[in-house]
């Protein structure tokens, strides 16, 4: 930059809070998720002339042709935990998250369209499958109803206060 110029202020990303959905609805759309991954690696299997011996190799080759790797920090401290998970180019509308006492799952799937151009066809080209599935499971015991989630900048933001059990009560109070 030359000497006395200025630079423009970059505008801080927008931040969307994110509804967790019921668990068991997740499960459902998960289980079309991993249906698909299925057919794929009994298609490779198949493409090897049935050959036994590779199943671990056709599903995780068939999860990464359909999946879009998550990756995922979680920290914690004395009464909370919080997790990060890479969402990058996913809008909140195109998530699904779901949160358990002792896991949270986070379900994507990229709305695709490719816009036409008169007198052409398009063909939609992408490095990456438009789909995430990543489950994480948590250590400690957190309270669900109590969770934040946000969504910044591609990252998907987790607050989440851990249960306290008390030995006298089964209730889960929040730390």
């Amino acid at each position: 930059m030359k000497s006395g110029e200025r630079s423009q202020p970059q505008a801080a990303p927008t931040s969307t809070t994110l509804t967790p959905c019921d668990p068991a609805k997740v499960q459902w759309e998960m289980q079309q998720v991993q249906l698909a991954i299925a057919r794929r690696a009994y298609e490779l299997f198949e493409a090897r002339g049935r050959k036994h011996g590779h199943d671990w190799e056709d599903w995780l080759r068939a999860e990464s042709e359909l999946l879009r790797p998550v990756s995922v920090a979680i920290s914690e401290s004395h009464g909370r935990v919080r997790v990060r998970a890479n969402v990058l180019s996913f809008a909140d509308n195109e998530l699904r998250v779901a949160i358990e006492p002792h896991r949270i799952t986070i379900l994507g799937k990229k709305d695709v369209s490719a816009p036409e151009i008169e007198g052409s066809k398009n063909v939609y080209i992408d490095l990456y499958p438009d789909t995430i599935l990543r489950i994480v499971e948590l250590a400690s015991e957190v309270v669900p109803e109590a969770a934040r989630i946000e969504l910044q900048g591609g990252m998907l933001r987790f607050e989440l206060p851990k249960a306290v059990r008390h030995a006298t009560q089964t209730q889960l109070k929040v730390a």
